[in-house]
């Protein structure tokens, strides 16, 4: 064998153990490497065991109010309540652009809200003062959903009623997806897999929404951009679970 043939070879043997080493993954393993992919993605803020990366809104450590049980977290509200005591309760962190998804079980008869854009001081004793809310509520007992679709269960409230009525009947789960992007200047709630509101989340229509709404003097409202998810103490019995976020 000459030496340039000799060479050829060394050089065909390289081409084919490359080429072996760029075969295409089967779809098994692109799959994994998908549900991988996505599962790194998402941060969890709740796991049914503790309330880690959570705190009472205002500062302090959740107390007894909040219970964990069977993987949620419980709200019950005191007997007696100490004057203007209130147990919402907020992320440690800050997020701006996500996407939020988590499940929610209303008492019967019961209100509660999941928040975002909370900015935490002292001038603002509730985090819905600054932080809109998406409204959790049992629509069948609870006298607020005679005030208008924009207060029912899904809602963006007071602001946008939702396009069709999903909701479970209180004592069951209700999943709900919200998504706020400022990057794109959209929002949108999917609960139960259908997707009920859809709204800007700033510009001149959001502050055309705002000026329509209860809101409309409020200092602070919907003014913050980067925030904290919070959930509501309404003096009612609710429940959450599976609660997860993924910054976009």
């Amino acid at each position: 064998m000459t030496r340039y043939a000799l060479i050829l070879l060394i050089l065909f043997s390289l081409s084919c153990k490359q080429k072996e080493k760029e075969e295409p993954k089967t779809e098994e393993e692109m799959t994994e490497m998908a549900q991988n992919t996505s599962q790194e993605q998402w941060q969890i803020l709740f796991d049914g065991t503790s309330f880690d990366r959570w705190h009472l809104y205002g500062g302090g450590e959740i107390g007894e109010q909040w219970k964990l049980e069977d993987g949620a977290m419980v709200f019950y509200p005191p007997k007696e309540r100490p004057e203007g005591a209130s147990y919402n309760i907020v992320t440690d962190d800050e997020y701006t652009n996500f996407v939020l998804s988590l499940e929610w079980k209303v008492s019967e008869g019961g209100n509660s809200g999941i928040f975002w854009g909370v900015h935490e001081d002292e001038k603002f004793g509730q985090p819905y003062q600054t932080g809109p809310e998406i409204q959790v509520l049992d629509d069948e007992r609870h006298p607020d959903a005679k005030n208008g679709t924009t207060h029912q269960a899904g809602a963006l409230y007071d602001m946008v009623a939702p396009s069709k009525n999903v909701v479970k009947p209180a004592g069951e789960w209700n999943k709900v997806v919200l998504t706020i992007n400022h990057n794109t200047n959209q929002g949108s709630v999917v609960m139960n897999g259908e997707t009920i509101v859809e709204f800007p989340v700033h510009g001149e229509e959001w502050d055309k929404m705002v000026a329509n709404s209860k809101f409309a003097d409020w200092e602070g409202f919907g003014s913050y951009k980067t925030g904290k998810i919070g959930l509501q103490d309404h003096h009612d019995v609710v429940a959450y679970r599976n609660i997860k976020i993924k910054q976009l």
